[in-house]
């Protein structure tokens, strides 16, 4: 039964037929591939611009808060500048009120073995 010749009836391409048939599909996935590179390409460019957006919005943010902070240290930096007893007040006060708090608290604490 493997033998019979009746049981495969479909004919045979030829070896042109066959080229051709390879060279559409060739070209038909040529065609698909071009649409994907420009798709993909579109892509690529919609988001170089979002990018783009991103960072102009970012950069402007900075530039407006650098300015900010220059302007406040030019205020700070003439105060200190005008004032340099009230300023060196203010730090020794500081100072001497961050130690007292710091006695306070380590009084505070019940007595335990200390490592020091």
């Amino acid at each position: 039964m493997a033998d019979d010749p009746n049981v495969n009836t479909a004919p045979r391409m030829t070896q042109r037929e066959a080229q051709e048939a390879l060279e559409k599909q060739v070209a038909q996935l040529k065609r698909e591939i071009n649409k994907i590179n420009r798709a993909l390409a579109e892509r690529a460019e919609e988001a170089v611009e979002e990018a783009n957006g991103w960072y102009d919005s970012a950069a402007e943010r900075a530039s407006r808060t650098a300015q900010a902070l220059r302007s406040r240290a030019q205020s700070v930096s003439g105060v200190v500048h005008d004032n340099p007893g009230t300023v060196s007040s203010a730090f020794i006060l500081g100072g001497a009120a961050g130690l007292l708090l710091g006695l306070a608290l380590g009084a505070s604490e019940p007595r335990r073995e200390r490592w020091f």
